[in-house]
């Protein structure tokens, strides 16, 4: 049975497109981006500041390198940037001849690899897809025909890869090959229905459970991905809620981000936290966050 404390707000901050959310397991920081705002923020818990960098075009998401700085998936590609520096440097765009689309979410392997993935800038058509990047900074697309590509996550024993693409309300999980970070045999374990909004944001507990951020839910669902069911739902004062994140000392405080983006000033009145980000304490913890590198 899954316990949790009242979802907090821990940043104020109204982002327009709060998303990304990733603890980073050296730094013992959250980090976290504004899409819309063209933001990438830093936030530390223990002296409950944010900073704040600017980026200069849409980012999608971050990931931690082991050789140091992040990785930034932006709307014109793969970005490396030095957080102590301020220094941008771009490494790839597997997308240049797409101009609308632009790249979204993503998260590290166990392997070391990037996946990244795009989405049109209308939403409408499935003319996205998920890319490798491996540390080489070669890029290889894994996954086609995607509209807006969202969470993804392993399994602890790396033998299983999970993915959003969130007009489908559905969680496919792949075979994942340990040895070159192949994938196959693609299978819906979860979907989720109508009511509950649009699978976005996803992390993976140490019990192997999959957490996702509800847009259009007001919640935060966990899964069960063998069996397919709804284990828990947290409710949220942010009816767009964008991705979530284990942090923390003991990995078991649940970050959460919002958007404002997406809401009518009705919905605002409703949701006055919408574009926050919160925080809860669950009884189960999350697992350390793959960095980028080998």
């Amino acid at each position: 049975m899954i316990t949790y404390t009242q979802p907090e707000v821990v940043l104020k901050l109204k982002a327009q497109l709060g998303e990304g959310a990733i603890w980073h397991p050296i730094d013992k920081k959250l980090y976290w981006v504004d899409i819309e705002g063209k933001l990438l923020h830093v936030f530390d818990p223990i002296s409950q500041k944010d900073k704040a960098y600017d980026t200069d075009e849409r980012i999608g998401t971050v990931v931690p390198v082991k050789s140091g700085g992040v990785l930034l998936a932006l709307e014109n590609g793969i970005s490396h940037f030095d957080l102590e520096s301020g220094q941008m440097k771009f490494i790839i765009d597997p997308e240049k001849d797409k101009p609308n689309n632009r790249f979204n979410d993503g998260k590290c392997d166990p392997l070391g690899n990037f996946w990244v993935g795009s989405m049109p800038l209308d939403e409408k058509d499935a003319v996205g897809s998920v890319y490798k990047i491996s540390p080489d900074f070669s890029a290889q697309k894994m996954i086609t025909e995607v509209t807006v590509s969202n969470g993804i996550c392993w399994s602890q024993d790396c033998s299983t890869m999970y993915y959003i693409d969130s007009p489908t309300r559905k969680i496919v999980a792949y075979n994942f090959n340990k040895n070159d970070a192949s994938i196959s045999n693609p299978k819906v374990v979860v979907t989720v229905e109508d009511h509950l909004g649009f699978p976005d944001g996803m992390t993976i507990d140490a019990n192997g459970m999959l957490w996702v951020a509800l847009w259009g839910g007001a919640a935060v669902g966990c899964w069960n991905p063998i069996t397919g069911k709804l284990i828990e739902s947290i409710p949220l004062p942010a009816l767009n809620v964008t991705s979530c994140a284990f942090g923390g000392e003991n990995l078991n405080r649940l970050f959460i981000t919002s958007a404002r983006q997406g809401t009518t000033p009705e919905q605002l009145e409703r949701y006055p936290n919408s574009g926050d980000v919160f925080v809860t304490e669950v009884n189960v913890s999350g697992v350390p966050a793959c960095l980028f590198g080998q």
